[in-house]
């Protein structure tokens, strides 16, 4: 008798999910014949480039592609600041070492050396500034980074 029991509970469990599934199936049809429908009255109804679900969609890839391109400028200009550092580094540590081996080998400093220096400190300080002020800019602005990205040169 349980066998009897369990083969009717299990066709009626059938008949349920049965039911489930063509419910699905119909809605996914219904779903697809309104999907058609629409597109082929916007075709009728706007030009082939003012359709918009084809806007919508497109307006989501390019959002999709800013986050992804603000992502990749964030990177480069981590990047490019590491990259300015580590050049600023040696080449302060190079001229220090040269500084320091010119009078043992009879070589005496000029007033060039002096300008080329601080040249080259004036425009690290320049560019320090340029990013800081424009960090604070886009901070204190509510700006968007990007514009931040785009005005300090990254492209």
């Amino acid at each position: 008798m349980t066998l009897q029991r369990e083969a009717k509970m299990e066709h009626q469990y059938h008949q349920a999910t049965d039911g489930l599934l063509n419910l699905f199936t119909k809605a996914n049809h219904d779903l697809s014949t309104v999907h058609h429908r629409l597109e082929k009255e916007f075709l009728q109804v706007y030009p082939d480039n003012a359709n918009p679900m084809k806007l919508v969609s497109r307006i989501k890839k390019l959002q999709d592609d800013i986050a992804t391109l603000k992502g990749q400028c964030h990177e480069l200009l981590a990047a490019k600041q590491d990259l300015i550092d580590q050049a600023q580094r040696i080449l302060v540590e190079n001229r220090n070492l040269v500084q320091r081996m010119q009078p043992s080998m009879g070589i005496f400093s000029t007033g060039e050396d002096d300008a080329a220096f601080t040249n080259f400190k004036q425009v690290i300080e320049e560019w320090t500034a340029q990013v800081r002020s424009k960090t604070v800019q886009a901070q204190g602005s509510g700006a968007p980074s990007n514009l931040l990205l785009i005005s300090l040169g990254v492209k």
